[in-house]
């Protein structure tokens, strides 16, 4: 079991913790080259309303223009993760690892297959049933047919075989805020939340818990919460 200290932000901007992330990426790679391990952090936080963008994304998947995104109280942002436009708000969980792939002994691409892992499992514990789809990054259901949907956005960076910036899962999202952009790029997907798939709202705290715990299993984490 590798240590990893957990700490739930509750509800934050964007740029708050994007500075935190880059902070505890350098703490975990200066660690790293000095011999030291046990210094992985994985923060889960709520976003306030924001569009972000990736290194490989085009602007023009951001279908909003200023006014309306002052009116949706919206911030658009572009960051230093791969991926192309995707929204975080209020009903999602947004997870952000520092870890250092090294220690845990995983590839990048291992690493990714690991957080979908985590989703298509906890998922499975509330009766959705979820997929990868080759080629697309993320975790989605039905993605062979024309209702093909998702319900959870990856994008991470890595520096040094440590990663920073991570996944959003739509628990009880505001989908109308995707109407705003060409999700990931797609033009012929749609998103969906656990609320949607479900036709209820459900209990955020617990579906955290459940995600928290299952991370720590996939990942074979020992998890420290502060």
């Amino acid at each position: 079991m590798v240590p990893c200290y957990f700490e739930n932000l509750g509800r934050r901007d964007y740029r708050s913790v994007w500075d935190l992330q880059e902070k505890t990426l350098e703490l975990v790679k200066d660690a790293k080259m000095e011999g030291r391990t046990g210094m992985n952090r994985l923060f889960f936080v709520e976003h306030e309303p924001v569009f972000t963008v990736g290194r490989s994304g085009k602007d023009s998947n951001m279908l909003a223009g200023e006014a309306i995104l002052q009116a949706k109280h919206a911030e658009f942002i572009h960051v230093d993760r791969g991926g192309d436009v995707t929204y975080h708000g209020p009903g999602q969980i947004v997870g952000y690892p520092v870890f250092n792939l090294e220690e845990l002994g995983l590839g990048v691409k291992a690493y990714v297959d690991a957080i979908e892992e985590s989703i298509i499992r906890t998922m499975a514990m509330y009766g959705i049933s979820c997929e990868r789809l080759a080629g697309a990054t993320g975790v989605w259901i039905e993605p062979h047919s024309s209702r093909a949907r998702k319900i959870c956005a990856i994008g991470v960076k890595c520096s040094r075989y440590v990663t920073m910036h991570g996944f959003a899962l739509n628990v009880n999202t505001d989908l109308s805020y995707f109407k705003m952009i060409n999700p990931c790029g797609f033009t012929d997907k749609g998103v969906t939340s656990m609320a949607q798939e479900l036709g209820a709202e459900v209990d955020f705290p617990q579906v955290q818990a459940k995600l928290l715990s299952v991370m720590a299993e996939v990942f074979h984490l020992d998890i420290i919460e502060y």
